[in-house]
């Protein structure tokens, strides 16, 4: 699927759906927030969020007190949301629409969280490019959080098909330079009531 296609995709998704209805939606980010804090995240730290759309993880930041925040998405709908529902909040966070294995990043980040972005990349040439986009924005020391769709996990969500994955082929994407800090599993209840079960995978990055 090329940038412009699921570039496509996603505003349609938005543009048809509220952000409570899709079904990544949680009224409670808390394993990426548990996790942020096992990494050693603090109130200065740079934090990017890939595919973060409409999330409620940068509100729950921006209520902690965090400040250099950004998020990315392909969709310009999604941001839209976002940046409606806190109101003059948003004015602090850097939105940028863009695809996450074509963006530029302009500066390094402490953390790199993404979750239910990168198991949408079912093409290897994405997945490399993706990964290259963040060993360029990651400092040596900081951590990226994943959270994938589990090896028995779906095989499809919003109608595309997903890789699904475990902490190895998280780490095996990575390449070296990373170390695994935490693995967990998280069942994931849907607006409509399903369980989606999920891996997540933290890693510092050594070198």
């Amino acid at each position: 699927m090329t940038t412009f296609d699921r570039e496509r995709h996603w505003q349609g998704v938005y543009k048809a759906k509220a952000e409570t209805e899709v079904s990544w939606f949680q009224t409670a980010p808390s394993p990426s927030l548990d996790l942020l804090r096992l990494a050693g995240a603090d109130r200065a730290s740079a934090i990017v969020d890939i595919g973060g759309g409409a999330s409620l993880l940068v509100d729950c930041l921006l209520a902690e007190g965090f400040r250099d925040l950004t998020v990315l998405d392909l969709s310009q709908a999604a941001l839209y949301k976002a940046r409606a529902r806190l109101g003059a909040a948003e004015a602090g966070i850097a939105w940028i629409a863009g695809d996450a294995t074509t963006w530029t990043p302009p500066k390094t980040y402490d953390f790199w969280h993404d979750r239910a972005a990168f198991h949408f990349l079912t093409e290897a040439e994405d997945r490399a490019a993706y990964m290259e986009r963040l060993r360029g924005a990651l400092r040596v020391g900081g951590a990226t959080i994943f959270g994938a769709f589990a090896l028995d996990g779906p095989e499809k969500c919003s109608g595309l098909p997903v890789m699904r994955h475990d902490a190895a082929s998280l780490a095996a994407a990575l390449g070296p330079g990373f170390e695994l800090i935490d693995a967990r599993r998280h069942d994931h209840r849907t607006p409509g009531g399903a369980i989606q079960k999920f891996q997540f995978a933290t890693f510092r990055r050594i070198a």
